[in-house]
C-alpha cells in the first residue's frame, strides 16, 4: 500500500511539474512581444532612391548618392517613467548580430554600384509586454565589436565596404555623394575660362564616413581606446513603435555643408577627423562635438 501511495505521489508530482513548466512557458510567451522599429531614408520631403538627383548642402548643389548605410546599436524602448527597456534583437544571421543592426537604403542600382541589392529598413526584436512611449538608440557599433576582424565577423559585420583598414574599425555610417559641379563656374573660379557658356557638369565625390578616430593600438593588436568615439545617442521621448517611423534625412545631414568645397590636403568629404573642417557641419547635424563648436541637438533623425 505504501509503495502504491509513493507511486501516486510521484506521478502527481510529475504531472504538476509539467503543468507548472507549461504555465511558465505560456506566461513567458505572454509577457514578451516582438517589436519592429521601422526606419526610412528621405531627402527633405522626398523618398530617397539611388540614381535620383537632389539639391543638397548650403549651395543646393545637385547631387546623387552612391551609398547610404549605417549601423545602430543599443536600441531600447522607453516606458512612461522614462525607464530604458533594451530591445533584444532577433539574431537573423544577416542584418542583426548581438545588439547591432544594419540599416541599408542603397540597392546597388544607378550610382550605388558599391553596395548590395538587398535593402533593410527595420530593426526587429523583443521586449517585455507593456506600454512604451519613447525610443533610444546609438548610431554606431559598440567598442566591444568595433575592432574585431571584419573578414571573420558574422553578418552584418562582415561587410568590408563598411570597414576602415587604416583605422581598424567600422564605418558607423557610410553615405557617399556625387555632387555635380557646373564646369563653367569651376573654370571661372580657378582662373581658367571666362565663366560663360555651357551647362556641362563635372562630378566630385563627397564621402561621409562616420567612425571612431584617435584609436590607440599596436601593429598587431586591436585598439584599447579611441580618443573620439563619434557614437551619437538618439532619443525620442514621443515615439509609438506600432505606428511611428524613424526618418534619416540626407538633406538635414548636409544642411550646413558645402559639397563643392574640400579642405586642402584632406580626403574628399568627411572621414571624421577633427582636423578636417569639412566635418564641421556633418558633426553638428549628428549632435556630436567637433573642436570648439557648440554641440547642438542632432537633426539627422526625426520621427514621422
Amino acid at each position: 500500500m505504501q509503495k502504491r501511495l509513493v507511486g501516486i505521489t510521484l506521478a502527481f508530482g510529475a504531472v504538476l511539474g509539467g503543468l507548472i513548466a507549461a504555465s511558465t512557458r505560456q506566461a513567458s510567451a505572454i509577457e514578451s512581444e516582438t517589436v519592429t522599429i521601422n526606419f526610412a531614408a528621405q531627402v527633405g520631403d522626398q523618398t530617397f532612391a539611388c540614381g535620383e538627383m537632389y539639391p543638397l548642402g548650403t549651395d543646393a548643389t545637385p547631387a546623387t548618392a552612391t551609398d547610404f548605410r549605417f549601423y545602430v546599436s543599443q536600441v531600447a524602448l522607453l516606458d512612461a517613467e522614462g525607464n530604458e527597456v533594451p530591445l533584444v534583437l532577433q539574431q537573423d544571421g544577416k542584418w542583426q548580430h548581438q545588439d547591432v543592426a544594419l540599416l541599408d537604403f542603397e540597392d546597388r542600382t544607378g550610382a550605388c554600384s558599391n553596395g548590395t541589392p538587398d535593402t533593410r529598413s527595420q530593426v526587429v526584436g523583443s521586449v517585455p509586454a507593456g506600454d512604451y512611449i519613447g525610443l533610444k538608440f546609438t548610431l554606431g557599433v559598440p567598442f566591444s565589436l568595433n575592432h574585431i576582424d571584419s573578414t571573420l565577423a558574422p553578418s552584418p559585420l562582415n561587410l568590408t565596404s563598411m570597414w576602415w583598414n587604416w583605422n581598424a574599425g567600422y564605418k558607423f555610417a557610410r553615405i557617399d555623394l556625387m555632387p555635380m559641379m557646373d564646369t563653367a563656374r569651376v573654370r571661372s573660379e580657378d582662373g581658367h575660362g571666362d565663366g560663360h557658356g555651357g551647362h556641362s557638369a563635372d562630378a566630385q565625390a563627397f564621402a561621409i564616413h562616420l567612425g571612431s578616430v584617435g584609436c590607440q593600438m599596436d601593429a598587431a593588436e586591436a585598439p584599447v581606446v579611441c580618443g573620439i568615439s563619434n557614437r551619437p545617442e538618439v532619443v525620442f521621448t514621443d515615439f509609438d513603435p506600432t505606428e511611428d517611423v524613424v526618418v534619416a534625412d540626407l538633406a538635414a545631414l548636409v544642411n550646413n555643408t558645402n559639397l563643392t568645397e574640400n579642405e586642402a590636403n584632406t580626403p574628399v568629404g568627411c572621414m571624421s577627423a577633427p582636423t578636417d573642417s569639412d566635418c564641421a557641419g556633418i558633426m553638428q547635424s549628428l549632435g556630436l562635438p567637433f573642436n570648439d563648436q557648440p554641440v547642438t541637438d542632432q537633426s539627422f533623425f526625426t520621427v514621422e
